[in-house]
């Protein structure tokens, strides 16, 4: 009677184990490695995947760079595009610091910075009437600047050549200027004009009386289109007054910046 007792259940455990298919075995194995799948971190590799495959930023050259380059005051990193572009968006000097050339990022348009030593200024060089103190233009950096003593003839000009400046945008010529304390004689208004390769002008005034003082302010010269088909040739800019008598004193001039207009 015993022994028949265990192989009745015997065959009952054998008949369990024939029930429990191994499609079963295998969805519980399945669930089990689920689990941990939902929260395991993305693997590096399938990151390193996804980055390969996003799109390339193409990059455009900015107009006549190389050339423009060229005339650096110092040499330009070129081993890798990033180094390059870090340099051009971040500015290089030529002629001896009097000008700058940088990149704006937003139109990939050439910008350009005629420090007061590359303009044309009246009277400039007598000390009796201007004198050139030294500012800030980086970290690292001291321009001359030229601040007005006491002139009753104001004249500043600038030129430039539009063949380096990028095709199809906008550009605006602007002055960077500071009234510096204490500055008088400016009850007339100051003139502002633009003339163009084919002798087009623009011109406007601007109240220097309702400027804010001791800090550096934009006054517009005037602003144009470029294009790939235009006749290229120089422009001149031009800050003056010398029709009302006063005599002025308190302007400090930074430069003037060709740049697309934003």
């Amino acid at each position: 009677m015993g022994s028949g007792l265990s192989q009745d259940q015997d065959s009952q455990q054998n008949q369990e184990l024939r029930n429990t298919s191994p499609q079963r075995h295998h969805n519980d194995a399945a669930v089990l490695n689920e689990e941990p799948r939902k929260i395991m971190p993305q693997s590096s590799k399938s990151t390193e995947t996804n980055k390969t495959t996003e799109p390339t930023r193409v990059l455009r050259f900015p107009h006549n760079y190389e050339e423009i380059l060229e005339e650096a005051d110092s040499s330009v990193d070129r081993s890798s595009m990033d180094k390059l572009y870090d340099q051009l968006y971040a500015g290089v000097f030529f002629n001896q610091k009097r000008k700058k050339y940088w990149v704006d990022k937003k139109s990939n348009g050439n910008c350009f910075m005629l420090y007061a030593r590359d303009l044309l200024i009246t009277w400039a060089e007598n000390n009796r009437f201007w004198h050139w103190p030294l500012v800030q233009e980086s970290s690292d950096v001291l321009l001359p600047s030229a601040e007005l003593l006491d002139v009753c003839w104001l004249e500043i000009h600038g030129r430039f050549n539009t063949v380096r400046l990028s095709p199809g945008l906008i550009y605006e010529v602007v002055f960077i200027v500071m009234l510096k304390d204490p500055a008088y004689g400016w009850e007339n208004p100051v003139n502002l004009r633009l003339i163009l390769p084919d002798g087009s002008r623009q011109g406007h005034t601007e109240n220097m009386m309702e400027k804010p003082r001791e800090k550096w302010i934009e006054i517009p010269a005037g602003e144009f289109m470029t294009s790939a088909d235009q006749k290229n040739g120089e422009i001149e800019f031009s800050l003056y007054e010398y029709e009302g008598g006063n005599w002025k004193r308190g302007l400090v001039i930074k430069g003037a910046v060709l740049r697309p207009k934003a």
